[in-house]
């Protein structure tokens, strides 16, 4: 795909919704590095409903912490993989309040080294949180990269890397919300959408689906 067309699809993108953001609900960075880790395998809508109970009374590593993994297991039992989680979630406020004074971090080393934060869920908070202009690569992101041939990559990493190198810098802060919100809602899995995509005569796609 070359340049010109990238920037296109960016300029659609940024067009239609100039100010995209998380699906996931938050106030504070906490708030937003607890949801994201809870969102791995797990629905944003899922997460949202266990959070907007739980956020009204445990809300920062502190209270988390006090919380305890058997306390948080209640509030977030509706989430897949609810237990694993639960530990994790408990483990990295613990270890907010020992190594940064409750803060989060603003620095990929040191929270990807928080139990349960991996590279994407560090790129999430370090794009949402802090304004960082990173990508997070998820099942979406990697597949209308690779779908598209915007970024194509044979792993995750790679479709990052190239998003990174290719995409013009002015549209780098919002790219990672632009795709996963055109994975999630058009460029799905099994059928996407290609009648209501609006980069339909940009996308490299070679079996578009038809009405």
């Amino acid at each position: 795909m070359n340049p010109a067309k990238r920037r296109e699809i960016f300029e659609r993108f940024r067009a239609a919704n100039p100010n995209p953001t998380t699906e996931l609900k938050y106030t504070t960075p906490f708030e937003l590095l607890v949801a994201v880790v809870l969102s791995a395998q797990a629905t944003d809508k899922s997460v949202n409903q266990a959070t907007d109970v739980l956020y009204k009374k445990y809300n920062t590593p502190e209270k988390i912490a006090k919380l305890g993994v058997a306390g948080l297991e209640e509030y977030i039992k509706r989430i897949g993989l609810y237990r694993t989680k639960a530990k994790n979630v408990v483990a990295l406020s613990k270890l907010l309040l020992e190594k940064h004074c409750g803060a989060v971090p603003r620095n990929r080393e040191a929270l990807e080294a928080l139990p349960g934060v991996g590279r994407k869920t560090a790129n999430v908070v370090l794009n949402t949180a802090f304004g960082e202009p990173t990508v997070a690569v998820d099942t979406h992101i990697f597949r209308v990269a690779n779908r598209t041939k915007l970024a194509p990559g044979k792993d995750p990493l790679e479709v990052e890397l190239k998003l990174l190198k290719f995409t013009p810098p002015e549209f780098l802060q919002n790219a990672h919300h632009w795709l996963i919100l055109h994975g999630r809602y058009i460029c799905i899995a099994r059928k996407p959408g290609c009648p209501e995509c609006l980069i339909r005569d940009l996308c490299e796609f070679g079996q578009k689906t038809r009405v």
